[in-house]
């Protein structure tokens, strides 16, 4: 009888400790669910591993956890949910002060390295983090899920970089209605995801890096608009922003498309009280050094506050390069917003109208930039309703319409700018350099224009 017994419990013993085959058809979910379970640090070699339902890393039983291959390593999820899913207990901040033992003890830096994702079910996503300190996804690769990476509840001090996230329905990576502080994405391609590519919704979102990444293509034919990136504030706030070295474009075929995003409409109970609006002006951006193409609106900003976009590259905003609408100290200098020769392709010198538009905006800089090429528009830089803003020393060439219209525009200076057409005679717009209409208490300085200047 005894002898029976230790042979069972061997039996046993031996099936739970069974390893993932990475067959693709053997089911490894409980193989590798195990693995993490007894023994956190996972590394798996060449092969395909078939999931059934999520890898679920709780750190406060597993201690610090890590998933990782060299690259040939692929989970292919089956079933809805995300494939990997840590979850921690920190609640705090990042401030040092904030965090309970337990969390460096235990759960510190969950990490993804060197591994594919890929979705074999309609609502397969790729990673999802709830709780973590450090999160650190890298060389990782989703494709064919709905969300690659889904942050929710509440995380700090994200780490994303060598990624590729790729043809995933939903969004690349998601702060969705998170409470999220210090996140960097660096390096990596974040493309044809139909959701968006980098996409932040309500929550508290601050302190987001995103650098020397390509991110293009993140737009679904049909469906609702989206953004390659996309800051929502609406239902929280989301500022600290900084978007750099990157090249963000396509696809100019799907409805309201937009490289980057920008609605700072926060939530602020007692703000009606306080200031007489009912609604925050998130923001606190800086755009820079980065290349914008192939979309309707390059730069859209709706209801923001502190955006700075300088030394970036514009051409093929099939509605407009850049649209502000009902913003404050915004600052546009040193860019330049072109129609290039080179990108004259099958219809697009036809169909692409660039320039610029501020709607209800005060308080904001257009300087030193390089306009040219804005075709089939009232005007190059079209401005409504606006109140203390400096324009000056921008060069607008060769454009369509008036090179610069302002309507009820007060208490702004506009100078040291050229404005000027200088096509063919046939192409040549008739139309006056600078347009005024309405308006009162402006400066109108020295401007080197083609046509004439006109008040009506």
């Amino acid at each position: 009888m005894l002898r029976k017994t230790l042979l069972l419990l061997l039996s046993v013993t031996v099936c739970a400790a069974q390893p993932p085959v990475g067959d693709g058809n053997t089911d490894d979910t409980a193989a590798i669910q195990q693995l993490l379970d007894t023994q956190g640090s996972v590394k798996l070699a060449k092969g395909t591993y078939r999931l059934t339902k999520t890898l679920a890393v709780d750190l406060t039983k597993t201690g610090f956890a890590a998933l990782s291959g060299d690259g040939t390593a692929r989970l292919l999820m089956t079933a809805a949910g995300p494939a990997l899913h840590f979850f921690g207990t920190h609640e705090g901040s990042a401030a040092p002060s904030t965090f309970r033992p337990e969390v460096w003890a235990n759960e510190r830096t969950p990490m993804v390295d060197g591994i594919e994702i890929v979705g074999a079910h309609a609502e397969a996503d790729g990673i999802k983090a709830t709780g973590t300190m450090q999160l650190t996804l890298s060389r990782v690769v989703v494709r064919e899920c709905r969300h690659a990476v889904h942050l929710t509840k509440r995380n700090r001090n994200v780490l994303i970089s060598a990624c590729h996230f790729y043809h995933n329905t939903g969004v690349g990576v998601f702060y969705d209605d998170v409470n999220l502080h210090q996140s960097n994405i660096v390096g990596s391609h974040i493309s044809y995801n139909g959701g968006g590519g980098v996409v932040s919704r309500g929550g508290n979102v601050r302190n987001l890096h995103i650098g020397t990444c390509d991110i293009e293509g993140n737009h679904a034919a049909e469906g609702p608009p989206s953004a390659n990136i996309e800051l929502d504030s609406r239902g929280g706030s989301i500022g600290e922003v900084a978007v750099t070295g990157c090249t963000i474009q396509h696809t100019n075929k799907s409805p309201d498309s937009a490289n980057i995003r920008i609605i700072g409409a926060g939530t602020d109970p007692s703000l009606l009280r306080r200031v007489g609006r009912e609604h925050t002006r998130e923001g606190n951006v800086t755009i820079s050094a980065n290349v914008f193409s192939d979309v309707q609106v390059n730069i859209e900003i709706r209801h923001a506050r502190g955006v700075v976009i300088t030394g970036n590259t514009f051409w093929e905003g099939f509605q407009h390069d850049l649209l502000v609408e009902d913003s404050e100290n915004i600052v546009v200098t040193g860019n330049n917003f072109d129609r290039n020769p080179r990108y004259l392709v099958n219809g697009f010198d036809n169909a692409e109208k660039n320039g610029l538009v501020f709607l209800r905006c005060a308080d904001c800089i257009l300087s030193s930039n390089l306009i040219t090429g804005v075709w089939k528009k009232r005007a190059a830089v079209d401005i409504e309703s606006g109140n203390r803003l400096q324009i000056s020393n921008n060069s607008v060439l060769d454009s369509d319409g008036a090179g610069m219209r302002l309507e009820k525009v007060t208490n702004s200076m506009i100078s040291g700018n050229i404005i000027r057409d200088d096509r063919t005679a046939e192409k040549r717009s008739k139309e006056p350099s600078l347009v005024f209409i309405g308006g009162k208490a402006n400066v109108i300085g020295q401007n080197v224009i083609g046509n004439k200047q006109e008040a009506r």
